[in-house]
This record gives C-alpha cells, structure tokens and sequence, in this order.
C-alpha cells in the first residue's frame, strides 16, 4: 500500500482529532478534550494540585493548579490566572505555568497561603505527615510565613476525630474541601453518603444525621484524600509512612485479581493500599481487600504442625519429620483400604491448586478431587471442563466496548469488587446496559442503572432461554451460584452459542479459576484435559514420567464427603476448606469425623483441623510467592514478602509428604511448580462437549413455605475475616427480605422467624418485589452462615411472624 508524498522539512498533518499547544515554551501535541494540567504533565511540568484525580470527573475546587494562559487558542489572552485541571486544550493555545510565568507562582502561593489559614500544623501526630501533598507543596509552593499567624490570628476547630463509618474518622480542621472524598463516592462505587455540609467559608465534609459512609469501597476516600483529614480508624497512630517498606501484590479475597500495595513495619503488615493497575482495578480497591488481613498475623494462626496422640485421642504438637511420617503412614494406610479424597478450597494460589491436582493421581491414585467447597453440582463440572478451561474470551476492557452485560447468579458488588466498579465505568462513560437475572433488584444493581429480570431459585434456566436482545455485543457473567439451579448453566451456554455473545464465569474466590485450569476437579486434568480422554492421560502422563494415570471422573465434593461417611472412602486429604462454606456443614463434619484418616492444611483453626488426625500448617499470601488466576483467565503473580523460617506452602507441604510416601511430586518450590505447569501447557485436543441438563419442574407456591434465596455480603463472617474487627462492624445489616403479600399475611410483623432442615433464625423485615413465595437472607451475616443455621439454598423454609 503507497502512502502519500511528502515535502522534505514539512510539517505534517495534525489528525482532527488532535490539538497542538505550547506549554512552557514546549509544544505537544494531545487529543482533543485533554485537560492543560495532563498536557503539561506530558512535557514534563508537575503544576501543583489537590483536588485533580485522573479518574474523577474535573472540579476545579482547590485553585491550587492556577496557570497563565497568554493565548487561549483564538490569539487572545484569558485575562486571568486559570484553573488547569478544568480548562480543555486548544489548538494554537499558550499555556505558562509556575515553571515559566511569575503571575501563575504568585497565584499557587496564594491559593496555598489560605489553604493553610486555618489548617493545623500538627504534621507529627498527623497520619498523613511524610506522604502528605499538601505538606510537599507548602514546602515547594507556599510561603516562608503566614501573616494570619503573624497578626495573631487563632484558627478555627472543630470536634474530632467524626466518625462517618466504622471504619473512616474525620479531621475537619485539616480538610482542604478539595471534594476528591464526595466525588469518588458518587461517581465511582455510586454511594453518594458523604457530601458537602453547610455553605460558603463553613462548608464541611459531612454525612447526614444517624446515616453513616455505607460503601464497600470507603476506604479509597482515605487513600485519595490529599491531606490528613480522612484517616483510617484500622491504621490510625499505627506507624509513620517513612518506617514502613511498599511491596506490590494481589489482593486474594475475590477473583478479581486487584493490584495492592502491602506496607508493613518490622515483620507485620500494618496497611494495605491499592495499587495502580490500569487494566484490572485502575486505582480503587474494596474495603475487604484492603483490611482483611489480619488473618495473616501469627497470633492468628497455626504455629506448629499437629498430631492425634494414640493413647489421649487428642491433637498435640509436633515436629514436621514427624507430622510429614504420620501423615505419609497413615494415607498410604488409607490408599491401600478404600482410597483418599482430595477436597481444596478457594485460597488456594495456582501452583498450589496444581499440587494438590498432582498429589491427588500421582501419590494417591485418585480422580477424587474437588475444590468448590460449596454447593456445586455434576452439570457444573461439565460447564467447568467444557466452557471455563482454558477461556480466555472476556477482558476488563470488554466490558468498555459491550453494548449489554447479562449478570447470570452473580451479585458483583458483592462477589466481585473489581468487577463492579468496572461495569458502573462503563455505564457511565458509554451508556453500558446492564441485566440481571435474579430474584430482586439488588442495591448494586441499581445503582448499575441495570434492568431485572426476575427468577425464583430454581428457575433460572427459564428466565435465561426467554432473553431478549442478546447478539454478539452482549457479555454473559455467570456466577457460581447459578450451578445450584438445575438446568441454568446448560441455557446460559445454549444461549452463547446461539446468539454469538461472549461468555465468562465469574467465582467468589481468589483460587476458584486457577483451581479449574490446574484440574482440581474430578473430570478435568491440569491445562483442560479431560479425564476419560486416554490421549491426555498418555499426554499428561509423560509430562509428568507416569506410565499410569487413574481413568474415569472421579468423586465430587459431595460424593466424596458421602463416601467419607459410608465408609467407603478410608481418607481425606483437605487444604483450605471451612465446613461452614459447604452445601451441608453439619453432614460435612460428621463425614469428616467418620473418616478413617484425615489430614488438613490449613492457616487457622477450624472446625475442620479440630477433627483432623495431622494438620499441618501452611503460609498465608505474604509469606509465599504465587499465582492467582482471574475470573478472565489473567494470571496475577505476586512475590514472598516475608521470608518466615518453617512456613511453608501447600505445595512444598504435599511434597514433604509424597517423600515420605516413597514417590515425589517433582518440585518444592513455587518456581518448580510454575515451571513444569509451563512445560505440561494447555490441551489442544478436543475439548467436553457442553452441559445440556434440563431445568427442574416448576416449584409449588405456598403460603407459609418459602423458596430459600441468599448469597454471601462482600463484608461478613469467614474464615479470612477476624472477628470483632472494624472491618466485620461495617457488615450490613441482616434482614429478611419477603414479598409485601407474605408482609401482610404476617400481619404486618416487624420480624420473622424463618425455620429450615437445620435449624432457625429470627431477622428484622424488609419488604421487597420478590417473586412470590421466596424470601431473601444474607448468607455469611452471623457466624457459622446460612447453610449451617437454617437450610441450603434454594430450600423451603417455613416462616412466623413476629410482633415487637
């Protein structure tokens, strides 16, 4: 293809989409729209500012980025010092800033000399002293003195610290109203609860009486505050930010993939920050990624391995030659007598996930491998091994370009941070329009602007084969709860294939996704291949120097847990599951108990390792390297923090073990295992043909039984959240949601009882347009959860009113 001639020494053709100005002298060249403060960023020139934040909309609030502009484009001067962070590019435009001009630097020292009237010089006991902008600019920007201080003015006060949540305190005489806190609240999460109070020079941050910050990402606010008024309550007074050493990593409470950044001081981890990742989380982090973490703390966890004394029947210390002897004798016992099952759960990283899947059809000769510790099913396997594996098809970025997203049983404000905050951009910016279906319209889904299309539990399916509107531009999201409806992963894939639109699941866990492609399940082998395939076990096989692989799917959890309680199966092997999270805990634990040999590694005690023969410690997140996989097949390395002598990984662990059972696993070490994960690759032969279950009879609907409807709050009770943090007092409240015609048959009852096959719960009431017949309850809001307490989702349960 020729392209057009051009004359030596000309300059060349500016797109009309682009403008070109001079900055300090400096020409760039930038599209159309960009604000003068990212022009001059681009040449190089820092113009001072607060209240400016790429990912917010422009306000022009602090005055702090004034610059001269001698042409604004049209051969005329605007008259006055302006505003570069609201003040659009021009072509032709002169723009002088402090660099060049003395009107533009007598202006920002002025901004900065009020700015500081009546702001406290209390920079040591501050929080944000030593990584605070205000106090580089004052430095950089402001006067040598203040003549209010010097005409012995007294500056203004207020009441602190003022609590707008839980978790966020408010410095008001240190605020600048710089408006990057209310901004951020009402554009980003949508949760508009901190606002500007009062007017003129008495304008404050504020929230409304008795409504305190409710957001699951407020702690953002704190992070993007450029002054020391907004401060944490979980980091307050804990360290100073020049004691503590950065180190970047992954947030590991959901599947999202979140950069972060962990600040930590003498071995501890004292905050964690987001970090800025343009492709994942941009900058924003939920407030579970950022103070969940005090599970990691040794007080909180196992400190030495475990063992069953013979005589006392009771769980004792141990060295780990011994506990790694103990356990190899006691699953070779297991082997020989019915077999071992595998179960695993989300916290799992990937090369952790490929040991397991390793140490499951090489050391113990079994398919009997699952890792959805909750309730799951056969047709979800399929889905899984046919779908999920090795997929790749939707990004982050995908969601920008989609004309529709379908949210197929998954509440992202809830189950996926990250993700929610990337729809409500889209949204936003390119009018996305956002469907879910589900059994009412969430909080979350209203502040998408999305549109229900209701379902009871259990008919999912139906709701799904009668979309309208789906073509190639649509984006289907399917959570992991949609596997506990029969019928509904088969139409969500039918509906892909027929009408062209792009399909991603979406789990709750940080390990669910890399679980998949290591094999973790018991139909799928590591890289997508399936287990009656003989080709990918001869594949795999010689991958991994094994004549022999054991054929034929294996147990699930459930099947696996079944045959523990049977007698059937002579062992268990489980790595990071709380029986609360399963379909049936109480069943869980008895079969846990029932089991002949049992072995658990785990971060913390459980009612799982309670019952455990050997439990042996393993190293949370900070203390290993590793891989999370997300919910779009990215792989998310993060690198050891701490280097802790005796804490080690599940991976290195299992090998321990796989040693001393006479066999080996072939690494021991995070690089070992990623290394051969690579040399073993994906399956490139056929893949499972799709799931095509029908979907279950149409449910009865009756007057005082209940179809069951829950999933799990963002904030609320497990295993990775302590208890009696400032993060758990942020939870919202529990509540029952029931339909206005249950309301008024209850006779108007403030409160219900809801009983189910295990047990009971009294919560408050709240009305809400559900389908009929089916109420709506939290199911991580107390501890032990939903499951535990009262039945499994998609269950009947009776209810009573109740008159306070």
């Amino acid at each position: 293809m020729s392209t057009p001639a051009t004359t030596p020494g000309a300059t060349p053709a500016i797109a009309d989409d682009k403008v070109t100005l001079t900055v300090d002298g400096m020409s760039v060249t930038v599209p159309k729209g960009t604000l003068v403060i990212r022009a001059a960023e681009q040449v190089g020139v820092q113009v001072p500012r607060f209240c400016d934040h790429p990912l917010l909309a422009p306000v022009g609030a602090c005055r702090q980025c004034l610059v001269e502009v001698p042409d604004g484009g049209n051969g005329r001067p605007i008259p006055k010092p302006q505003a570069s962070c609201t003040l659009t590019c021009a072509e032709g435009m002169v723009v002088e800033t402090q660099v060049s001009n003395p009107v533009a630097e007598k202006a920002q020292r002025g901004v900065m000399e009020l700015l500081l009237i009546n702001h406290p010089l209390d920079c040591p006991v501050c929080d944000k002293g030593g990584e605070c902008p205000l106090q580089n600019q004052a430095m950089s920007s402001g006067q040598g003195e203040s003549r209010f201080a010097a005409q012995g003015g007294v500056k203004r006060t207020f009441e602190k610290p003022i609590p707008i949540s839980p978790q966020i305190l408010l410095d008001r005489e240190r605020c600048i109203v710089c408006q990057r806190c209310t901004r951020f609240a009402a554009e980003i999460p949508g949760d508009p609860g901190i606002a500007l109070i009062e007017r003129g020079a008495r304008q404050q941050i504020g929230t409304a009486t008795d409504a305190p910050f409710d957001s699951y990402f407020s702690g953002n606010v704190v992070q993007i505050c450029p002054v020391g008024a907004l401060t944490s309550a979980d980091y307050r007074f804990r360290a100073r930010p020049f004691d503590l050493v950065s180190s970047p990593s992954i947030a590991e409470h959901d599947a999202c993939g979140a950069a972060i950044r962990v600040d930590h001081r003498r071995g501890k981890v004292v905050r964690r920050l987001s970090g800025n990742d343009p492709e994942v989380n941009e900058e924003w982090i939920s407030d579970k990624d950022r103070y969940a973490f005090r599970y990691q703390r040794p007080a909180a966890r196992l400190q030495h391995p475990l063992v069953r004394d013979a005589e006392t029947g009771e769980l004792r210390a141990a060295s780990w030659p011994e506990a790694f002897t103990v356990a190899a004798r006691g699953l070779a016992a297991a082997k020989a007598a019915g077999g071992v099952g595998v179960l695993t759960g989300g916290r799992l990283t990937g090369e952790d996930a490929y040991a397991y899947s390793k140490f499951a059809r090489v050391v113990l000769g079994t398919n009997d491998i699952d890792f959805r510790a909750r309730p799951h099913s056969a047709e979800e396997a399929q889905f899984l091994a046919s779908t999920v594996a090795l997929s790749n098809d939707v990004q982050y970025a995908d969601l920008d370009r989609a004309a529709s997203v379908v949210l197929l049983g998954l509440e992202p404000e809830d189950e996926a941070g990250t993700l929610f905050l990337r729809l409500r951009k889209a949204v936003r910016a390119n009018g996305l329009r956002v469907v879910a279906v589900a059994p009412f319209a969430s909080r979350g889904l209203l502040k998408l602007g999305g549109q229900l299309v209701q379902a009871a539990p259990g008919e999912e399916a139906g709701a799904i084969a009668m979309l309208e509107g789906i073509g190639a531009d649509t984006v289907l999201l399917v959570g992991e709860r949609l596997a506990s409806s029969p019928g509904a992963l088969s139409a969500a894939t039918a509906l892909a294939a027929t009408t062209g639109a792009r399909l991603a699941w979406v789990p709750r866990r940080a390990g669910d996704r890399g679980a998949v492609e290591t094999g973790c399940l018991p139909n799928l082998l590591p890289g997508g291949r399936p287990v009656e395939e003989p080709t990918a076990r001869i594949d795999l096989g010689a991958a991994w120097g094994v004549e022999h692989l054991p054929a034929g799917i294996g147990r699930d959890g459930d099947a696996i847990l079944a045959a523990a309680a049977a007698g059937e199966l002579a062992g268990l092997v489980i790595g990071g599951v709380a029986a609360e999270d399963l379909a049936d805990p109480a069943h869980a634990l008895a079969a846990i108990d029932a089991a002949g040999f049992v072995v658990s590694l785990e971060l913390t005690e459980t009612s799982v390792t309670r019952l455990a023969d050997v439990v042996l410690p393993v190293a949370p997140v900070t203390e290993k390297a590793g891989m999370f996989v997300t919910w779009e097949g990215r792989p998310r390395t993060f690198a050891k923090i701490f280097d802790v002598p005796g804490s080690m990984p599940d991976l290195r662990v299992l090998a321990g073990i796989a040693d001393e059972m006479g066999t080996t696993l072939g690494f021991a070490t995070t690089d070992g295992a990623r290394a051969e994960m690579e040399q073993v690759g994906p399956w490139d032969g056929e893949r499972p043909a799709a799931p095509s279950e029908k979907p279950a009879p149409a449910r009865k609907v009756l007057k005082t039984k209940l179809a069951l409807a829950t999933w799990k709050q963002l904030v609320g009770h497990g295993s990775l959240v302590e208890e009696g943090s400032v993060l758990l007092e942020t939870q919202r409240p529990a509540v029952a949601r029931i339909t206005a015609e249950t309301h008024e048959m209850l006779r108007g009852a403030t409160e219900v009882t809801l009983t189910g096959d295990r047990g009971q719960v009294t919560l408050p009431v709240e009305v809400a347009d559900l389908p009929e017949g089916v109420v709506w309850v939290p199911a991580n809001a107390w501890p032990g959860g939903v499951l535990a307490t009262l039945a499994g989702p998609g269950a009947s349960v009776s209810v009573k009113g109740v008159q306070r």
